[in-house]
């Protein structure tokens, strides 16, 4: 499979991710495909393999957080497709609101995605998993200090 291959199959899988078509989105997939998103105090953290997986983890997505991302650039090499990107959302159980740039490192084996490990920004999606406003808000200091007595 050629470069442009690969990246063409990154952006259907891409464009299947944002439009919701959960069967494109499986057809574009390996059967084991694994899908890293590290992160702590992060609802999406974690590892998720194969079909299942991966519909546990749009399930959990879909609950949990609403998001428009936006790919920006893609750099590829020989079977990884860097996919470099921002995103604002919001996280459902707090209502508070995110923004944070991320890399997806894909591997493509076979015309399929066969990994995806996400390198995003873990401290603005924690802070709003737990209701902190983000840090650059003007009336939100690091530390707190308009919570204390004068």
């Amino acid at each position: 499979m050629s470069i442009e291959e690969s990246i063409q199959t990154v952006k259907a899988f891409l464009a299947a991710l944002g439009g919701g078509d959960r069967k494109a989105l499986l057809a574009l997939v390996a059967e084991d495909i694994e899908w890293i998103i590290p992160g702590k105090d992060w609802p999406l953290a974690g590892t998720y393999r194969g079909h299942a997986g991966l519909v546990d983890l749009l399930e959990k997505a879909s609950s949990s957080v609403e998001t428009s991302t936006e790919p920006r650039e893609f750099v590829a090499q020989g079977d990884k497709v860097l996919v470099i990107g921002s995103a604002s959302g919001r996280i459902k159980a707090t209502n508070t609101t995110f923004e944070d740039d991320w890399i997806f490192a894909i591997t493509v084996e076979d015309g399929k995605i066969a990994r995806i490990r996400e390198y995003v920004d873990t401290q603005a999606l924690a802070r709003a998993a737990m209701g902190l406003r983000p840090e650059n808000a003007a009336d939100s200091p690091d530390d707190r200090s308009d919570l204390r007595a004068s």
